[in-house]
């Protein structure tokens, strides 16, 4: 038996018992029969209750705690102060408002209290993040008399959404161990949820995948510098995981951190900041120019002829032309082109001449 029926019940006892009244009062009014009045109207109020019921008490609770779910903790505290700061300055200004003359005295005081409700609500929400850094900032030292330098940056107390990607991915935890990463690591539930999913799928390297997410966890919770912290926070009416962490991040004003094409897109399309790490991949990349010389090991044939591929340390493809004689072989190469592409970057070069006589 779900609630609702039952306040559906109650507020149909209810209406029906105000229709009775209602009905006995009508009858003296009009000397109508009393019984059938209070039958009829009895009964258009029992049917009134069950109907409207649920308008009037689980619906709004169930909407109430919808748009709580998907507010942050720290929008809610300020809200809270910003209702408290508004009632007591409508409460300081409602003695002098009370001595204007009629109606205004009646009235202007309850405006008084809506309209500054509103406005600090309104302000301490806009500018919560200045707030919460002040009282950082604060209890961090500086009122010891500490050096500026000391105390936390904005960027420290911002947030950082992750995805099942890049959990999966497993590159994040080195990421978050080397502290390039500011901020605390929030991963929504609905998050933790797909990646159990994908951890009991019956297909074998699926299920591998999430295992190995699972074990990526847990090193961030126990090395990671970032704090890492799992929220129950959700989207409503919402069922797609990246589009539930767009909304998110737009509500708490905070990134993506992904290493999926398609949400990046998506997340770009919608004003969200993203933060991938196959771009952090590329770009921490060492840069080599045309003529520079290279050390690889040529381990495979290319697909032109004559062509011999080989991979740098951190999993670049290097196409060395006429590199097939050398296959197996470690070589000197001399760059002649690097191209980026989608999928990374990838560079061409030639047998080094003075390496290839000496080792001839």
């Amino acid at each position: 038996m779900s609630m609702e029926f039952i306040f559906r019940l109650v507020g149909m006892v209810a209406f029906s018992v105000l229709g009775v009244y209602l009905g006995v009062y009508l009858a003296d009014l009009t000397g109508g029969p009393r019984e059938t009045y209070a039958l009829l109207v009895g009964l258009v109020g029992a049917l009134v209750g069950l109907v409207l019921t649920p308008f009037i008490t689980t619906r709004p609770v169930r909407a109430m705690r919808t748009i709580l779910t998907g507010v942050s903790a720290q929008t809610l505290v300020a809200g809270l102060m910003g209702l408290m700061a508004g009632l007591i300055i409508a409460a300081l200004l409602a003695f002098p408002i009370s001595l204007l003359p009629q109606p205004f005295r009646n009235i202007m005081p309850f405006l008084g209290v809506v309209l500054f409700s509103y406005l600090g609500i309104a302000v301490f929400i806009m500018r919560q993040n200045d707030i919460f850094s002040l009282f950082r900032w604060n209890i961090s030292g500086k009122s010891q008399g500490e050096d500026k330098s000391d105390s936390p940056s904005p960027e420290s107390n911002r947030t950082i959404l992750l995805d099942t990607s890049v959990i999966i991915d497993g590159r994040i935890a080195d990421i978050a161990r080397t502290g390039f990463l500011v901020g605390t690591l929030l991963i929504p539930r609905f998050v933790l949820n797909e990646l159990q999913y994908i951890a009991d799928s019956p297909d074998s390297l699926r299920r591998q995948r999430g295992r190995r997410g699972m074990e990526v966890l847990s090193q961030l919770q126990k090395n990671a510098i970032a704090p890492v912290r799992i929220s129950d926070i959700d989207v409503e009416g919402v069922r797609e995981v990246d589009d539930k962490l767009v909304i998110l991040a737009r509500q708490l004003r905070c990134p993506i951190l992904t290493n999926d094409y398609n949400l990046n897109r998506v997340a770009d399309l919608q004003g969200v900041a993203v933060l991938n790490v196959n771009e952090l991949a590329n770009a921490v990349k060492s840069v080599l120019l045309p003529g520079e010389p290279l050390h690889v090991s040529i381990i495979q044939e290319g697909k032109e002829s004559g062509q011999g591929v080989g991979y740098l340390d951190d999993g670049t493809m290097v196409v060395v032309e006429d590199g097939r004689e050398y296959l197996n072989q470690d070589a000197m190469v001399l760059v002649t082109k690097v191209l980026q592409t989608a999928a990374g970057r990838m560079i061409f070069a030639r047998m080094d001449v003075k390496d290839t006589g000496d080792i001839s």
